[in-house]
């Protein structure tokens, strides 16, 4: 049974005054890797750059292993991109001594293969430097006044977040965390990896929203081990964090406890992660009633985290 969960953590620049409709078609958000893997002539994999429309990530790489006669494993890319967006991404074939296929052949309304080359080792997860953005937001609802009031404060930063779609569809994944660590289930191991995924961010969510309610989640707190202003991915070792950062830590994550036990018996180890997001090239436009954002984030940031803090956001895409 879900759980209900509130996914509506507090804003850093104030209550929107505007809403928006967000995805009403796959051109409303456009996401391109920055990342451009190395050729090797010899190489056993061949790298694609493939453009998707409506498509997700896991379904291209089925196609590309099914046309290519390989195994499932043997496809890699560097992210999960959104299915309802156009998204321009590499991924990796290792072929062995088989023969190259005919991409071509995977060309159609989902899927436009842009460049192939061979490649020395497969891609994985997390490799790429960051995504370039440009996102149309529909039907702004409010004063164009207020929503630039949130635009020129988002270069200095903004709560850095882990998106809702970390969690799953009405916070599904996090039903199976508190089942998982209460001990009253099982699930599959591919399960298990997005359970993992979905705690650790929930608890990072919990102490940064908990900074943004105190006013200092932009600040170094004395101590600091980034040396920036950060937070718990919690796991396994000890928590490098300041005296006082782990009074607060720990007092956040209290009610939390029999979650982060369950991600220490994972095996997963202790890390940090940034509080503030600062896009690079962040721009926007205003085109009649609709408002069009261009900017670059680092790899495992959220656009969504910038453009909470600009509109309410009405997930057209969500309902078809």
């Amino acid at each position: 049974m879900t759980e209900g969960w509130k996914l509506d953590w507090p804003r850093a620049l104030g209550a929107v005054r505007v809403s928006a409709n967000f995805r009403t078609e796959p051109e409303d958000f456009v996401v391109e890797e920055l990342a451009f893997p190395p050729p090797s002539e010899n190489g056993e994999h061949v790298y694609l750059q493939i453009k998707k429309r409506g498509a997700n990530t896991a379904w291209v790489a089925k196609q590309l292993a099914i046309l290519a006669g390989v195994n499932s494993l043997d496809v890699g890319y560097f992210g999960l991109k959104d299915r309802h967006a156009v998204t321009t991404q590499w991924f990796s074939v290792w072929l062995g001594r088989r023969p190259e296929a005919d991409w071509s052949r995977l060309n159609g309304a989902e899927i436009s293969v842009l460049h192939t080359f061979r490649g020395s080792r497969k891609l994985r997860r997390g490799e790429h430097s960051g995504n370039r953005f440009k996102i149309r937001l529909r039907s702004i609802r409010g004063e164009h006044a207020a929503a630039e009031q949130a635009l020129d404060k988002i270069g200095a930063g903004v709560p850095n977040y882990f998106g809702e779609q970390r969690f799953g569809n009405h916070g599904g994944n996090l039903d199976l965390v508190r089942c998982l660590a209460e001990g009253c289930g099982r699930c599959r191991k591919s399960e298990k990896t997005f359970a993992m995924s979905a705690a650790r961010s929930w608890l990072f969510n919990q102490v940064l929203a908990e900074r943004v309610d105190m006013g200092n989640w932009r600040e170094v707190l004395d101590g600091e081990p980034e040396g920036n202003p950060s937070g718990p991915l919690w796991g396994r070792g000890r928590n490098p964090a300041s005296h006082v950062q782990q009074e607060l830590e720990q007092r956040v994550l209290l009610p939390w406890q029999p979650w982060c036990n369950w991600l220490e018996h994972c095996g997963l180890k202790q890390e940090r992660r940034a509080l503030v997001l600062r896009p690079e090239a962040f721009n926007y436009q205003w085109e009649d009633d609709n408002l069009v954002l261009e900017f670059s984030l680092s790899r495992g940031e959220f656009a969504t985290a910038l453009l909470r803090e600009v509109a309410q956001l009405v997930n057209v895409s969500s309902s078809t």
